[in-house]
């Protein structure tokens, strides 16, 4: 393995991570913040580890695969590691176990908190806090695809490290063009969902903030309430809005605007996923209503946001649903565990694992009627890979098998039982909140040390899809 050409790239996300540090500074430079040295210091000591591996170490045409995984796990680690560093020098709540739990929920687009006084940040932390979900978003490791000039063989390698193999279905273009066309929607839906937010009301600052979390389907929020605190009916639905578009694969968004045949109108993944995310909001809001909770329209815009915001692994919150029916605490908890479509911003199990499942059900049932017919499984006319339908099976077993782990280990520590198992899915699934002491207007700060380091590992596993992980320790064996 040649460690040079992994430096290299690892110099590129160092780069990305002190730019945005850099933004964050010159914000509490203007504000006469408290955290302006902190977030200085950390962009200079990401700039220079960043700019020496550029300069000194030899470019390499070839890279293995191997090289490939190394760099897309280190690179989501390193990220994670230098994003503590602003939390760390300034201090307030982040001790050191805060500090690598909150950054690594920004940079997986996890949304769960340590914090109790959000607000009492400095602008140039919380800026910071919301650039992690906007960098982790879309990939750390696509923009060094964007940035790094790549061989063609290079640039496939990583790519298919970064991508997983569901998220290609939907794409009919060479692998940089795939990666511009990522970039360009991410940042598009970004401004667009900013200047929306501004024309209901919120400020410049909570709007490219808000934005940030929503198109990253993060959860990030610069309010304790989180959207609750504007209590705002065309604030929510603009939310809704992008957490529906975030939540979907970005090719088929792409596929839409340009008027191709690939679209998210004539996608049944799409419209299957909108479809199933419609019935759990009747079943939320008929629930809530019925127990005379709240009236009709407030139970649908109470459940419809929850749902969405679940659903699409986002985590804003705009009630509390710690006091909800159990009837639709386990619908919420369903939608924590499918999560969004791949080729979105979602981390997690995945919409499209989900519906492979049904599809592979439907076979077997049909391979019981008539044991020597063939059967093949299609989405959109497009066959299923049988190697595909089985990394489906096993990654699915895989899932449940980690989540129930994780459960049993937060048990082992006095932890109650709907917390832990919440906590254990919310993370995950890289959705955010749970349920009791985690839930939607809670926060993670009262888990014991070990708990959020857990949680963490949790999350990572989550956006690097297990198997990722597990190849990079097979290799090293």
């Amino acid at each position: 393995m040649k460690k040079e050409i992994i430096i290299k790239h690892l110099g590129v996300v160092l780069l990305l991570n002190g730019i945005f540090l850099f933004i964050s500074f010159l914000i509490s430079f203007f504000l006469n913040e408290t955290s302006t040295m902190a977030l200085l210091f950390s962009a200079l000591i990401c700039g220079i580890f960043g700019v020496f591996p550029l300069i000194f170490v030899e470019r390499t045409e070839y890279i293995s695969f191997s090289e490939g995984l190394t760099i897309v796990v280190l690179g989501w680690v390193i990220t994670c590691v230098v994003g503590m560093l602003p939390y760390l020098m300034w201090g307030g709540e982040f001790t050191l176990t805060n500090a690598w739990f909150e950054s690594v929920s920004g940079f997986t687009t996890t949304g769960s908190t340590i914090l109790t006084e959000i607000e009492s940040l400095p602008k140039g932390i919380l800026f910071w806090r919301s650039s992690t979900h906007w960098i982790g978003g879309i990939g750390v490791i696509l923009f060094v695809l964007l940035v790094l000039p790549q061989s063609k063989g290079r640039r496939v390698t990583i790519y298919n490290t970064e991508i997983s193999s569901l998220s290609k279905m939907n794409f009919r273009y060479n692998k940089r063009k795939i990666v511009y066309i990522l970039a360009i929607v991410y940042v598009s839906l970004t401004l667009f969902e900013t200047i929306a937010l501004m024309v209901f009301g919120m400020n410049f600052f909570d709007a490219i903030n808000h934005s940030f979390a929503t198109i990253a389907t993060g959860g990030f929020s610069t309010k304790n309430l989180s959207i609750a605190d504007f209590n705002n009916l065309g604030i929510e639905i603009i939310i809704m809005l992008f957490m529906i578009l975030s939540g979907n694969h970005f090719g088929l968004i792409y596929g839409t605007i340009m008027l191709k045949k690939e679209n998210l109108f004539r996608s049944s993944l799409a419209k299957t996923f909108v479809s199933v995310m419609f019935i759990g909001i009747l079943l939320v809001s008929l629930k809530l209503y019925l127990s005379g909770i709240y009236d009709f329209w407030t139970s649908l815009r109470y459940g419809a946001f929850q749902v969405i915001s679940l659903g699409t692994t986002t985590g804003f919150a705009t009630v509390d649903t710690i006091h909800w029916p159990i009837f639709t605490q386990i619908i919420l908890i369903y939608f924590t565990i499918q999560c969004a479509m791949s080729g979105s911003t979602s981390g997690g199990l995945k919409f499209d694992r989900v519906y492979i499942f049904f599809k592979l059900l439907g076979k077997q049932i049909k391979l019981l009627k008539h044991p020597n017919s063939v059967f093949v499984s299609k989405v959109d006319g497009k066959r299923i890979d049988e190697q595909l339908e089985e990394q489906t099976l096993v990654f699915i077993v895989l899932y449940v098998v980690v989540f129930f782990a994780t459960t049993i280990v937060l048990t082992a520590m006095d932890i109650d039982g709907m917390t832990a198992f919440s906590a254990s899915i919310a993370t995950l699934g890289n959705v955010g909140p749970g349920f009791e002491n985690v839930s939607s207007l809670g926060n993670f700060a009262s888990l014991p040390d070990l708990g959020k380091f857990v949680l963490s590992i949790n999350m990572l596993l989550g956006r690097l899809e297990i198997f990722n992980i597990l190849a990079l320790i097979m290799i090293k064996k």
